[in-house]
C-alpha cells in the first residue's frame, strides 16, 4: 500500500485540528462551569437538564403565586377583622339602646352613630388589594361589589373565587365573594326566627331561642298565640293546635314544643302572637338598617324591643359569619405556608439533580485539558518530523 507524502500531511493536520477542537471544548466548559453547553455534548443529559430546568421554573412560579395569595388573603383577613370590630361596636351600642333608661333623643343619637358605622362597614366591604382589585367581588374583581340602591345595599359581584396554583394539583382560593360574607347571613338562631306580631298590645318580649332536639324539630312555621296573660296555644301553619301551656307572668319562662324553645318575658295580652318561621337569609346592611329604624321608633316600648331582640340575633349571626370566613382564610394561609415549605424543599432537590447532570467536575476537566494539550504537542512534533521526511533528504 502506497502512502503519499500529501496524505500523511493532511492526516497530521486533521489530527491536530481535532486535538485543538477538544481543547476548545474543554476550555469552554471551564469558562461556563457546565459540562453540557449544547445538546450534542450529551443528548440524554441535555434532555434531563431541560426537564429539571422546567421543574425548577415551575417551583419558582408556585412560590411567587403563594406570596401573592398570602398577601391578598392577609388583606382580606385584615378587612374582615375591622368589619368584626365594627359589628362588635354595633352590638355594644345596641345593648345601650335597648336599655329602658334611654330616651327617644339618646336612642336617636345612638342610631346616628350606627349610621356612620354602616357606612364604614360598606367601605370595608368595598376594599381593594395591592393590585387595585376588589377583595369581595368574587371573580368580578374590577367591579365595585357593594353600592346603595333604592335605600338598600346591593351586590354587583358574583359567587366566584379567584384560584391560584400553589403546587402540582393544588388550587387555593385567594378570596371570598361578598355574597357569602356580607349578604347571605342566616337569620334568627340559624334554624328558626321569632317575630312578634305588629298588632300585639301587651309588653311580652321574645328573647333567646334554640333547638333542643334536632330529631323533633321539623323546620316548619308555627304561631305562639296567647289566649290569656297566663296561657298560650301553639299552632302549626294550617292552624292545628300542636301544644298548649301556662305562662308565669311574674317570672316569664321558656315555651317549648317540637324540639325548640323560646324564652318569653313580660306580660302578654290575650291575642298577642309570636311567629316561628324557618331561618332565611339577610344581608348585614339590612340588619343594621332595621336596628337603626327600631332605635328611632318614638316612645320605644315592647314593639321596639321585640324588633331589637330579633335583629340582635341577626347581628350575632353576622358576626359568626365573618368569624367563620376568617377561620377559612387562616386555614388556607396555613396550607399555603406548608406548600411553600414543600416547594422550597423540592426546588433544592431539583437544583441538586440539575447540578449533578450538567455541572462540570473541575478536577476532571483540568486533567483532561492537560492531557489534550500534551496530545496536541505530540501531534505537532510528529507533523514537524513528517514534513522533514522526503526521498531527497534520504538521498543526501
Amino acid at each position: 500500500m502506497r502512502i503519499s507524502t500529501s496524505w500523511m500531511q493532511q492526516s497530521s493536520v486533521s489530527n491536530m485540528l481535532d486535538r485543538q477542537s477538544d481543547i476548545a471544548d474543554t476550555q469552554n466548559q471551564l469558562n461556563t462551569g457546565k459540562r453540557i453547553n449544547q445538546p450534542s455534548d450529551d443528548p440524554v443529559g441535555a434532555a434531563r437538564a431541560l426537564e429539571l430546568s422546567h421543574m425548577t421554573a415551575d417551583s419558582a412560579q408556585y412560590q411567587r403565586n403563594i406570596t401573592a395569595a398570602n398577601a391578598r388573603l392577609g388583606l382580606e383577613d385584615q378587612s374582615l377583622s375591622s368589619s368584626a370590630d365594627v359589628l362588635n361596636r354595633v352590638r355594644t351600642l345596641l345593648l345601650q339602646g335597648s336599655n329602658g333608661s334611654q330616651s327617644d333623643q339618646t336612642r336617636s343619637d345612638i342610631a346616628t352613630e350606627l349610621t356612620q358605622l354602616q357606612q364604614q362597614l360598606l367601605g370595608l366591604a368595598n376594599g381593594k388589594d395591592g393590585q387595585g382589585d376588589y377583595l369581595f367581588a368574587g371573580s368580578q374583581t374590577g367591579t365595585q361589589p357593594f353600592s346603595w340602591q333604592s335605600g338598600a345595599v346591593s351586590y354587583q359581584g358574583d359567587d366566584g373565587q379567584r384560584m391560584i396554583a400553589a403546587g402540582p394539583g393544588m388550587q387555593v382560593a385567594t378570596g371570598d365573594p361578598g355574597s357569602a360574607v356580607f349578604m347571605r347571613v342566616p337569620t334568627g338562631n340559624g334554624s328558626f326566627t321569632v317575630q312578634a306580631a305588629g298588632s300585639n298590645t301587651g309588653n311580652a318580649l321574645a328573647g333567646s331561642s334554640s333547638v333542643t332536639d334536632r330529631s323533633a324539630w321539623d323546620g316548619g312555621s308555627y304561631t305562639i298565640a296567647f289566649t290569656a296573660a297566663n296561657a298560650y296555644t301553639v299552632r302549626d301553619a294550617s292552624g292545628a293546635t300542636v301544644g298548649t301551656g301556662s305562662y308565669n307572668v311574674s317570672s316569664g319562662g321558656s315555651i317549648a314544643f317540637r324540639g325548640v324553645q323560646v324564652a318569653v318575658t313580660g306580660t302578654p295580652a290575650a291575642g298577642d302572637n309570636f311567629a316561628i318561621a324557618p331561618s332565611g337569609q339577610q344581608d348585614i346592611f339590612t340588619t343594621m338598617t332595621n336596628i337603626i329604624g327600631a332605635l328611632r321608633t318614638p316612645g320605644g316600648g315592647a314593639g321596639m324591643q321585640n324588633i331589637i331582640n330579633s335583629q340582635f340575633a341577626n347581628l350575632d349571626q353576622s358576626i359568626d359569619t365573618i368569624t367563620r370566613a376568617r377561620a377559612g382564610i387562616g386555614a388556607r394561609m396555613n396550607a399555603l405556608d406548608q406548600q411553600g415549605s414543600l416547594n422550597g424543599d423540592l426546588s433544592l432537590q431539583y437544583k441538586s439533580a440539575l447540578s449533578d447532570v450538567q455541572d462540570l467536575d473541575y478536577y476532571d476537566a483540568i486533567s483532561r485539558l492537560s492531557l489534550q494539550s500534551t496530545t496536541l504537542q505530540a501531534a505537532q512534533m510528529t507533523f514537524s518530523k513528517v514534513q522533514q521526511s522526503s526521498l531527497f533528504s534520504y538521498l543526501r
